[in-house]
């Protein structure tokens, strides 16, 4: 994952994540970066600082991820939980084989359902790459516990 400093044309800073700089290039492109103040779709790349990640598996996407929910507000939070909730009572948990498991769903090789589990950014990127429907939901305070 890349994490680009933004502008739009009316000087606006935002950060956005893709998964690569060509992938930065095809959603600005197609109109789906824009400005989350004013809604330009004018936008550039703001100078910024380099991140340095070591070579643990889970990455600085994970950590990011991970990093969100203390930055919401608490109503976001709490809505994130009800989410959480609903999807553990209606839905299968398959762990770590989620992004495994929802391939098989996407071309038919395993039963529809719902699921839920863990992917890495990677994994998630992957997925939406293949057009297989996923929703990454943050980690939440208590998920670290």
């Amino acid at each position: 994952m890349i994490k680009y400093s933004l502008l739009c044309e009316k000087d606006h800073g935002f950060e956005g994540w893709f998964g690569s700089s060509d992938d930065y290039d095809e959603q600005r492109k197609r109109g789906f970066v824009e400005c989350p103040q004013c809604g330009s779709q004018k936008i550039s790349k703001a100078l910024m600082t380099p991140g340095v990640t070591g070579t643990k598996k889970s990455g600085a996407g994970d950590k990011a991820m991970a990093n969100i929910a203390p930055q919401m507000p608490e109503e976001v939070v709490t809505k994130i939980r009800e989410i959480k909730k609903h999807i553990e009572k209606t839905s299968e948990n398959v762990g770590d084989k989620f992004s495994e498991e929802a391939r098989k769903i996407h071309y038919g090789e395993s039963e529809a359902r719902g699921i839920y589990g863990k992917a890495t950014v990677k994994e998630a990127v992957g997925l939406a790459e293949e057009g297989v429907n996923v929703m990454p939901i943050p980690d939440l305070p208590e998920d670290k516990n």
